[in-house]
């Protein structure tokens, strides 16, 4: 007999291809992986950033409460979602172990994507190449620490919604103004006036375009398309965006994009990889049998230790990136005001058989060198603003 499994997801078209692939990867002639979607109290604001959300996970916990109820065997999340709960409890609920049967535990952790950020620029500037004053687009407290940090002169505005919409965003504006010189120059735009026309179009190159306005548009993508119909009340002149991100939404050939060092754009906790939740004993087991990569397990349960021992969360401007080198962990984190200009940052190799608690000796370390005191003023700044 067929066994069949509800896995619960959200709706965006970047979590639906992170529950394919776990779908994929745990279906079997005997076991069949249905997609439930799931609306979660993220979705329903979509122009709110993130970190104003709360602190319970906001893209989390309506998944969760489908498992637990019984509604869906497992849930699927973006890691750096999942909320940190502090000291031990996180390390155990991260490590696949529980407290007790009823307990949610991460039943499986896949091989991670890439972590990092990159700069995304229609004509794939880096980030010292953007002049003074361009505008930057982020919705997280820990980027716009890091643009700042690295280029004060750069203006970093909020930006909100699925990784398409930021992109077509971004877009919007430079498309949309070359259409209209498209038009202007083939003289299809009645509706401007002779001066407008005067001052666009140019007058000793007639051939300026070597496409008509259809031809133009057709050759554009289906995102180009529509970043054409939307409206923007910001313009960006580029975003920062997580390379995974993009790469799971098959984007990352869409935009130029330019990798930002890790060492100053520390990526948060968990990004890059997905955690599969459960509570069935036998349920946890067929997904940890399966899915669980061991090196990324390691490496994310070091990263989301170090952010719950520091009571982070998604409040500060954190950032935290953990790679298993042989016997070792290799740990980065750095802690920065909001504004940018003050910072507690270190790295250490931790030992693999110890990895946890080793993670929290070095949160402890960063704590006690001020980290404390940033992540406080960082909290106070949030809820005046919330």
């Amino acid at each position: 007999m067929t066994e069949t499994l509800i896995l619960a997801t959200r709706g965006s078209e970047l979590a639906l291809r992170q529950a394919e692939t776990v779908r994929d990867a745990l279906s079997t002639r005997r076991r069949e992986v249905e997609i439930r979607r799931v609306e979660t109290r993220g979705d329903q604001i979509p122009d709110e950033l993130i970190h104003r959300l709360g602190r319970t996970g906001a893209f989390v916990r309506a998944l969760d409460e489908e498992v637990l109820s019984g509604d869906a065997d497992l849930a699927v999340h973006s890691m750096k979602d999942v909320p940190t709960e502090g000291g031990d409890s996180e390390a155990r609920r991260a490590s696949g172990s529980r407290a007790s049967p009823d307990d949610l535990v991460v039943a499986g952790v896949p091989e991670r994507a890439a972590s990092g950020d990159v700069l995304v620029h229609p004509e794939s500037k880096a980030l010292a190449d953007l002049p003074s004053g361009a505008v930057v687009g982020t919705g997280s407290l820990r980027r716009t620490a890091q643009i700042k940090a690295r280029r004060p002169d750069l203006v970093v505005e909020p930006i909100r919604g699925n990784v398409d919409t930021r992109i077509e965003k971004l877009l919007a504006p430079g498309l949309q103004a070359e259409h209209e010189r498209r038009l202007i120059a083939s003289g299809e735009d009645a509706a401007l006036t002779a001066e407008d026309d005067e001052e666009t179009a140019d007058p000793d190159d007639p051939g300026e375009f070597d496409r008509s306005v259809e031809e133009w548009f057709d050759s554009l993508s289906d995102l180009e398309r529509s970043a054409m119909e939307r409206k923007v009340e910001t313009e960006y002149d580029a975003l920062v965006l997580a390379e995974a991100g993009l790469s799971r939404s098959n984007l990352l050939d869409e935009v130029g994009t330019t990798r930002l060092p890790r060492e100053e754009f520390v990526p948060a906790a968990g990004q890059g990889a997905i955690a599969v939740t459960a509570a069935d004993d036998e349920v946890v087991e067929a997904v940890r049998s399966v899915v669980d990569h061991p090196r990324t397990r390691v490496a994310t349960t070091v990263e989301r230790t170090v952010l719950a021992e520091l009571n982070g969360g998604c409040i500060a401007p954190i950032g935290v990136s953990a790679l298993v080198q042989g016997e070792h962990v290799h740990v980065r984190a750095r802690v920065l005001s909001t504004d940018g200009t003050e910072e507690v940052s270190g790295t250490r190799d931790l030992p693999i058989r110890s990895h946890a608690t080793a993670a929290a000796s070095f949160a402890a370390d960063l704590d006690d060198r001020g980290a404390a005191e940033l992540i406080a003023e960082a909290r106070e700044e949030v809820d005046a603003d919330a």
